[in-house]
């Protein structure tokens, strides 16, 4: 079993974290009810909703709390953001991605690449 995360390596994922995830907590809210958001990501068997809106709902339950109140669960969540994000904009599409599948699949993770950084407080 790992030790628990310390001070510093918590502070490292939050900043990668806040890094990647652009998107508002009200904007990401907003994201997750349109039809786009729904018709992207690989879904596990016997699931209906994507891996990535169900990372979404767990981004916004991670924003929601104080960093204090974050267990080694949600770093490890928000680490597996960063990742994936990090992935995923490296394959970025040639032109114009605006209404681009590739968009919509960052945005279920947090990340809307039409942005720039937002601090946590924003």
């Amino acid at each position: 079993m790992r030790p628990p995360l310390s001070p510093r390596e918590q502070g490292e994922i939050r900043d990668a974290f806040d890094g990647v995830v652009n998107m508002t907590p009200e904007a990401l809210g907003a994201w997750l009810d349109t039809d786009e958001s729904r018709r992207v990501g690989v879904t596990r068997r016997g699931e209906t909703e994507s891996i990535g809106r169900q990372s979404a709902r767990r981004i916004l339950e991670i924003r929601a709390r104080p960093a204090e109140d974050l267990t080694d669960a949600d770093y490890a969540h928000m680490k597996k953001v960063v990742g994936y994000a990090r992935r995923h904009l490296a394959q970025r599409p040639w032109g114009d991605v605006t209404h681009t599948r590739w968009r919509w699949s960052l945005m279920n993770w947090g990340h809307d690449p039409l942005l720039g950084r937002v601090t946590r407080g924003a």
